[in-house]
């Protein structure tokens, strides 16, 4: 009789190891999949897919919400997959062409992966949303110094805002924490 990821979890923590069996068959495909689309080897799916479990393992008394266990283990082998992928595009390095080697070197795509790319639109949009709720003073002197491709000087913001160029950088450090303040009321 197959059960549900919460009466999985429960048996789990009583010790019954036939529970956790099933919870790796159930979910290995699926953990497995996630570093191979992260354009990671064999070999690294494999360590990720033990890294996740071995975390389940350690967290399965705390895990707050077992019926949510599927995605608890998507999130976890993605940002394990992200992290593994990144030391490996650090530690790359500049490679040196092997002589004998009449094969091209390859180096990982250095791009995000689609994920990433739609985090951080997703944490653009918000940080949008914010700059949206802020006073028009806070606004303006944000967007001068960081959405413009040739930020302007500080004499030049001071004569736009009809202050003095003394006053930018507090002025700055309270936008900041304005827009830090709306960024947590938006839910991040």
């Amino acid at each position: 009789m197959e059960r549900d990821d919460e009466a999985l979890i429960q048996a789990c923590r009583a010790g019954d190891q036939e529970a956790w069996e099933q919870l790796l068959r159930r979910y290995q495909r699926l953990i497995y999949s996630i570093p191979l689309r992260a354009g990671l080897d064999e070999d690294s799916a494999a360590d990720i897919f033990q890294r996740v479990f071995a975390t389940l393992h350690e967290k399965l008394d705390s895990l707050a919400q077992p019926e949510r266990l599927r995605s608890w283990l998507v999130t976890t082998a993605k940002r394990e997959s992200w992290a593994l992928r990144r030391r490996q595009q650090r530690t790359v390095g500049l490679l040196q062409p092997d002589p004998d080697d009449e094969g091209e070197t390859e180096l990982p795509d250095p791009g995000l992966l689609p994920d990433e790319v739609l985090e951080r639109m997703e944490r653009q949009h918000l940080v949008r949303q914010a700059l949206a709720m802020l006073d028009e003073r806070c606004r303006v002197l944000l967007e001068l110094l960081f959405f413009q491709h040739e930020p302007p000087s500080y004499a030049e913001i001071a004569v736009r805002l009809g202050t003095s160029e003394g006053s930018i950088g507090p002025t700055r450090a309270r936008c900041f924490q304005k827009l830090r303040a709306q960024i947590i009321q938006l839910g991040f």
